[in-house]
């Protein structure tokens, strides 16, 4: 019994997939090109939020959070945990500094991601005058004496510096650096602050009795 003979491919088929293919890729470019030069917006907190986020900011001054409806002047102890969500953070630094438009926070599982745009001065060599866009990532650990901060990455113009130029700061503790130790060398911690947890969207606050 003779192999049926298969139909040759046709060449518009062929040319029709590489078309498609070639226009799937080009969107997907320029999708994460669009992504990664999408302008930082100021994020704008309502009254509401506002007021919401002083009370959190009180507590962790040490001031006590008022309850919702409360009117009897009866005592009552405050919260010791604090949640700030990514919004209200990016609220504070927009409504406290000129920086809602250059610098933005994203909050994601054990880390803080930064991401600075700014113009840099006309003045400087090589690169006055250009849009400077960098990032940064810092991992947040919990332990025993307290939170640790760490810088592990910073790119500028999509470039990863060498820890070299960053002055040897990678993997190095911010607060244990800033902090210092005690007098019996233990590392001293955030004063008032138990522990510190980051999730997706929002930082968790644990203070101290």
């Amino acid at each position: 019994m003779s192999e049926e003979t298969l139909p040759p491919k046709k060449k518009g088929s062929c040319l029709l997939i590489g078309l498609i293919t070639l226009l799937v890729v080009g969107i997907a470019g320029a999708a994460i090109w669009w992504w990664s030069n999408r302008p930082i917006q100021p994020v704008n907190l309502s009254a509401t939020e506002r007021q919401q986020v002083e009370e959190k900011i009180e507590a962790i001054q040490g001031g006590e959070v008022p309850a919702a409806g409360r009117v009897d002047p009866t005592y009552e102890k405050g919260v010791r945990e604090i949640v700030l969500t990514e919004k209200e953070l990016n609220g504070l630094l927009h409504q406290n500094t000129s920086l809602g438009d250059k610098l933005k926070f994203e909050l994601v599982k054990d880390a803080v991601h930064a991401r600075l745009e700014t113009d840099l001065d006309p003045d400087l060599p090589l690169v006055g005058g250009k849009r400077l866009k960098a990032r940064a990532r810092f991992l947040i650990t919990q332990d025993e004496s307290g939170p640790h901060f760490v810088i592990d990455d910073v790119t500028v113009w999509g470039i990863s510096l060498p820890n070299d130029w960053l002055a040897g700061w990678k993997g190095r503790d911010l607060v244990g650096e800033s902090i210092g130790q005690g007098p019996s060398g233990e590392r001293r911690g955030l004063a008032g602050v138990e522990s510190m947890q980051v999730r997706s969207g929002e930082i968790c606050i644990q203070l101290k009795e």
